[in-house]
């Protein structure tokens, strides 16, 4: 394990609960291996413009046809695609709002999955680019979600990371945060514990 690049989508920054457990690991895997790189991409602090016409158009112009404007677009872009291709593990720190990602994820999201870059299509449907990477995600919620058809978010960001040949992916929940301080605190401690044990499997490159 080379980089980490650890994606906090809260709109809380640092002050997430899904910051603070995906932070929790990060630091985890450090202390396992301290020379590994750390490339941290909070999508509050620095939000990730939305898609619109524009953007889109600058992405499907070709080299030589862009303009100044599209070819800053695409760059911005590119930059976010090389933290991605630049990692060997990611994490990802996702809140659930609303039954769906968090908008500034969805944002990131549609700046990476790019067609030629980061997946390509083929005679036989899409094939991811991304592969040979693994992704940790730390899911909070403030009700009871996992399992149930209720919870969009888990089949979405594992068919997306697919998508882009990220195929191991492991999520860690912690669930029922709103109903009351015993249930967050005992959810918290779930979550601690599983990190635990995650840790006890992670297996790093020498």
């Amino acid at each position: 394990m080379n980089t980490i690049l650890q994606i906090n989508s809260s709109l809380h920054s640092a002050g997430g609960q899904s910051t603070r457990l995906a932070d929790e690991f990060v630091s985890a895997l450090r202390a396992k291996n301290p020379e590994a790189k750390l490339i941290v991409r909070d999508l509050a602090r620095e939000p990730v413009p939305h898609l619109d016409a524009d953007r889109f158009g600058a992405f499907v112009t070709g080299n030589e046809q862009r303009n100044q404007d599209q070819q800053a677009v695409v760059d911005y872009s590119d930059a976010l695609i090389g933290e991605l291709q630049r990692a060997d593990v990611v994490v990802l720190g996702l809140p659930m709002y609303n039954f769906g990602v968090p908008s500034q994820l969805k944002a990131w999201i549609d700046h990476i999955a790019r067609a030629g870059v980061t997946f390509r299509y083929t005679a036989k449907g899409p094939v991811g680019l991304l592969t040979g990477k693994k992704a940790y995600v730390f899911a909070t919620r403030g009700g009871q979600y996992a399992g149930t058809p209720a919870d969009s978010v888990t089949s979405y960001v594992r068919q997306l990371f697919a998508f882009l040949g990220i195929t191991e992916v492991e999520f860690v929940y912690a669930e029922n945060l709103a109903i009351n301080e015993a249930s967050k605190q005992k959810a918290l401690l779930g979550a601690q514990n599983a990190i635990r044990r995650l840790m006890t499997q992670v297996r790093l490159a020498a």
